[in-house]
């Protein structure tokens, strides 16, 4: 691919990186093969492990401030290397070239938020019981962080992870997808170039990128020198890799899958909500955990806005994801279309009306996996339990806003979910403890697209995990709490009486 090199060569991946490997790495957008990586072996990474216990010991002691200068630096080279970057995304996983200067753009806003954050680790003094006793809550740095991305965010949700680990006092390995380890491998050729602007304080293998399929992430996952393992991806691998961390009491943050849903009230702006819902269910091909996968459109509108949407659908610019007029790039690869297919067949046989679907340009793209993004209109009482990571909507109607919440709420995942309402009430109805079940809950906005600052994660089989904003931070320190005695006495809590003479 012609731009290809020119990418590679601004980020600094010269030949020894991209040739003579093991693991092809494959672009959607024609389906060539762009690249051929070296993969880790079991001996190797137990070794990255080692290398990042080392540089543990030494970071935890640097000060957070300081630490979260490192991180000011990264978010500058990241500035600088916007335009590369996001170009590379949009190679690797074919999003659309907006969508991967956007995800550059998510990376630099982290950056922005940690380095705050370095200043504000803040703890608790907390009144004692006892006479001339302070107690007080402190955070300290856990360790170092094993990091497992999946394909279609291949940058920025290592970002959130690795840029509050590194203001927490934390070393990071990251495992990329095995479809993507050339952002990776980006990533930490920009990350090393701000180590070595930043100075000796950063010691050697504070970050560390390891390479290879599911044998490489089973040996980070079982592997006690990471106490907390944060990993991306489907439901299925979530259920491998909670219990095998959980078996030897280490942490996990679980970032899993969304099936997601946006209620279209009667009171709605059709306007707002077309485009909320379009984004929503198109963006990345639909390969994003917060895709729109279901919508609940009010009786009295229905048809209004679902003729809009199939005119809109008819009419999106299906292409090249380099190419500025694109809207809607390739699938992933081949088995993303399959899985697809098959989901709309299902539906089919389930008595869903589909419009749309079926490959796109495989003429000029044989072994590119272009799609018709799909609508299907679905039978009363009909919902849809298991997610597809492919641009499928699925539409119902609704009579009662509590019945179109109980809908929403009654499948296995529990990530992100909207509603378009003007009406206060419905609004403040969908937000209560009566309402959404998911960690996300917006509204007159849609269900993808979230800002660093908010804590981002879901509920149930999306894995109960927080990356990002708001206090995220806590997940990657462990909580100290210390009692001091400033008197002369040795008081017991409780008033307890223990061989003291009457």
């Amino acid at each position: 691919m012609k731009n290809a090199k020119k990418i590679f060569k601004s980020l600094g991946l010269d030949k020894k990186v991209l040739q003579g490997g093991d693991l092809p790495v494959y672009s959607p957008i024609d389906g060539a093969e762009i690249a051929r990586v070296k993969k880790h072996t079991a001996e190797e990474a137990q070794q990255m492990a080692a290398h990042a216990v080392d540089a543990f010991k030494v970071w935890r002691s640097v000060p957070a401030p300081r630490r979260g200068e490192l991180v000011r630096i990264f978010g500058n080279i990241l500035r600088d290397n916007k335009d590369a970057l996001g170009a590379l995304v949009t190679l690797e996983c074919g999003k659309i070239l907006q969508e991967g200067l956007g995800e550059v753009q998510e990376m630099i806003d982290i950056c922005d938020f940690a380095v705050g954050l370095s200043r504000q680790l803040y703890g608790l003094t907390i009144t004692s019981e006892r006479p001339e006793h302070k107690m007080r809550e402190i955070w300290q740095p856990i360790g170092p962080v094993g990091i497992i991305s999946a394909f279609n965010f291949p940058v920025a949700v290592w970002s959130w992870n690795a840029a509050l680990a590194l203001v927490c006092g934390d070393s990071v390995v990251w495992k990329p997808s095995e479809k993507t380890p050339l952002t990776a491998l980006a990533c930490q050729k920009l990350f090393e170039q701000a180590c070595e602007e930043f100075g000796d304080d950063a010691p050697e293998y504070l970050s560390q990128v390891m390479i290879g399929e599911r044998d490489i992430g089973e040996i980070m996952v079982d592997d006690t020198a990471y106490p907390l393992i944060s990993a991306t991806g489907s439901t299925a691998m979530g259920r491998a890799v909670g219990p095998r961390v959980a078996q030897r009491f280490g942490k996990t943050i679980l970032e899993l899958g969304g099936n997601n849903a946006i209620i279209i009230a009667s009171s709605a702006d059709l306007d707002l909500a077309f485009q909320g819902v379009l984004f929503g269910a198109v963006g990345t091909c639909g390969q994003r955990c917060t895709t729109t996968r279901r919508i609940f459109v009010h009786e009295s509108i229905y048809d209004q806005f679902v003729v809009r949407l199939k005119g809109a659908y008819e009419n999106l610019s299906i292409g090249n994801p380099l190419e500025e007029r694109t809207l809607v790039g390739p699938l992933i690869d081949e088995q993303a279309y399959l899985a697809m297919e098959d989901a709309l067949n299902r539906a089919n046989m389930d008595g869903g009306q589909v419009t749309g679907g079926g490959r796109a340009l495989a003429d000029k793209y044989p072994k590119g996996f272009y799609v018709k993004p799909a609508i299907v209109e679905m039978p009363g009482g009909s919902n849809v339990q298991e997610e597809t990571f492919a641009p499928i909507l699925y539409v119902f109607k609704y009579t009662v806003l509590v019945d179109a919440i109980k809908r929403q709420n009654s499948v296995p995942q529990g990530l992100s979910s909207a509603i378009f309402t003007k009406d206060i009430q419905e609004a403040e109805i969908f937000t209560s403890e009566a309402g959404s079940d998911c960690g996300i809950a917006n509204v007159n906005i849609g269900t993808s697209g979230a800002e660093i600052g908010g804590a981002f994660g879901g509920e149930k089989e999306t894995g109960g995990g927080r990356e990002s904003g708001s206090d995220s931070w806590k997940a990657y320190m462990r909580r100290m709490t210390s009692t001091v005695n400033y008197g002369n006495a040795l008081p017991l809590a409780q008033g307890i009486k223990f061989g003291e003479e009457d």
